[in-house]
């Protein structure tokens, strides 16, 4: 996981029951036969696939509003349908979607879009499409226009899934666009085709990186290259930003004004890619939806995106998959916070590159209790990261005297990375964090209120280039020092 804050994460998912999004786009049967293969073809150099069960399921943008509902988002969904059994299907699966309003339009003559997916020991053999790519009928694409600029009014996201199967001509994608620009409501659109000034107005777009190369006839195999492609998809588009998915290298998020964010795949073992991006768009849209920055919304997408592609199927990502996720995420980022100062320094140079500040603040914390807890708090408060010093085993028996300190460095190391409100870890050896302060140069430095500004050791070298020292008021009764002496009492 990247750096962000797990508490904001934490609550943009608590937010994603208030999210409501209007998705608009292709909207597909995804079926999955399942079997075995046990020899060659004698007729010719192909497996004989033994056909057992199967499955169908939303696909597209059926597959976005899946993801939705999964997620505890509501949804508006509008689209079209042929008037076929597959269509016939799609309404009735979309109809038993919780806290999905649907709008599907069936258009005479028109075959609905239908994948099916062979598979055996948990790998595809072979996909067979039956679809077509001609625009919808006009009298629908002002159908479409109306049910869109109605159900704008309650979203709070417009979702544009374009898989390249006519749902979204030049007729109605600019128009849609304009309208949801006219009610104020973001759009995110997940672009096909090599021409993303079609997109031109919409607030996002989320290509994947071969995707994002056919648009602007650039490479994007580095994080480098990917940077400057992003940015000329941005300036063709007038874009805020574009999301990238990379595959195994995770996303990238390019915005106007904000220094590039490569998050690096959450994924622990790869089943299936399918609708991997579906879950993606779902995701960051519902995010944005419930009030989160795009950062946060991004970091939600790359963590759903890891947990799809570890099920078989076009499947949908649930938000307790989400918060097992984050607390398995949250607790590899407690070994990684507890680093070197050297690591450190790059860390915060990252920081203040994307504009935070930098707290800093010290001490034993040798059997933490209410009043180190009181003293991190505001210490974290006081700015957007909190770095915390820890006085080495040595360090603290010089300090303490003999049989101090109770927990060893590394017990008292993972304890305080175990805290939400602690970005980083940083041991030290000598008696005072002097040198911690020097390469770190904080903007805030935090001591408790026991100690008068003068005494505050780095108190002078931070005020001295425009940073402040900020005594922290202490939680009266409390001290490692008064707690043993009642424990030996």
């Amino acid at each position: 996981m990247t750096d962000g804050s797990v508490v904001d994460l934490v609550g943009a998912l608590e937010a994603l029951p208030q999210a409501h999004v209007l998705v608009i786009g292709d909207v597909m049967l995804d079926r999955y036969v399942y079997g075995e293969v046990r020899r060659i073809s004698p007729e010719a150099p192909i497996p004989v696939f033994r056909m057992g069960d199967s499955e169908t399921m939303l696909g597209g943008a059926g597959n976005v509003v899946r993801n939705l509902a999964a997620l505890g988002a509501s949804a508006s969904f509008i689209a079209v349908v042929g008037d076929d059994p597959e269509g016939h299907a799609l309404i009735e699966m979309v109809g038993r979607e919780p806290r999905v309003e649907p709008y599907l339009l069936v258009e005479r003559g028109r075959p609905t879009t239908q994948k099916s997916r062979f598979v055996a020991g948990g790998q595809q053999l072979l996909r067979a499409d039956r679809e077509t790519t001609a625009p919808i009928a006009a009298m629908n694409v002002e159908r479409c226009l109306e049910l869109a600029v109605d159900a704008l009014a309650h979203a709070d996201v417009l979702v544009l899934s374009d898989y390249a199967k006519g749902m979204l001509p030049p007729a109605l994608l600019g128009r849609l666009i304009a309208a949801a620009r006219a009610a104020d409501v973001p759009v995110v659109a997940d672009p096909k085709g090599e021409d993303f000034t079609r997109y031109r107005g919409a607030t996002v777009l989320t290509p994947n990186r071969a995707e994002l190369a056919a648009a602007v006839g650039l490479a994007t195999e580095t994080d480098e290259q990917i940077e400057a492609a992003a940015a000329e998809a941005i300036a063709r588009t007038k874009a805020k930003a574009i999301l990238v998915t990379r595959g195994s290298q995770g996303m990238s998020l390019a915005r106007t004004r904000a220094r590039i964010e490569h998050m690096p795949t959450e994924a622990r073992e790869v089943y299936d890619v399918s609708g991997a991006g579906d879950t993606v768009i779902a995701t960051f849209a519902a995010a944005l939806a419930g009030g989160a920055a795009m950062p946060q919304a991004a970091q939600l997408a790359n963590l759903a995106a890891g947990v799809v592609v570890g099920k078989l199927g076009t499947a949908a990502v649930y938000r307790d998959d989400l918060v097992r996720a984050l607390q398995a995420a949250e607790r590899v980022a407690e070994d990684t916070k507890i680093v070197s100062l050297a690591a450190a320094v790059d860390q915060v140079a990252r920081w203040r590159a994307r504009g935070q500040n930098v707290v800093f603040t010290n001490g034993c914390f040798d059997l933490l209790h209410p009043g180190h807890l009181g003293l991190i708090a505001q210490a974290r408060a006081a700015g957007k990261r909190l770095v915390v010093g820890l006085n080495a085993d040595r360090g603290v028996a010089r300090l303490k005297g003999p049989g101090r300190p109770i927990q060893s460095e590394v017990h008292r190391a993972k304890v305080l990375a175990s805290l939400a409100a602690v970005d980083l870890v940083i041991l030290f050896e000598d008696d005072t964090p002097l040198e911690l302060i020097r390469a770190l140069k904080p903007e805030v430095l935090v001591k408790g209120a026991d100690y008068k500004l003068d005494d505050v050791v780095g108190g002078d070298l931070v005020q001295g280039y425009g940073g402040r020292v900020l005594l922290a008021e202490l939680t009266p009764g409390y001290s490692t020092t008064a707690t043993l002496e009642r424990v030996r009492r």
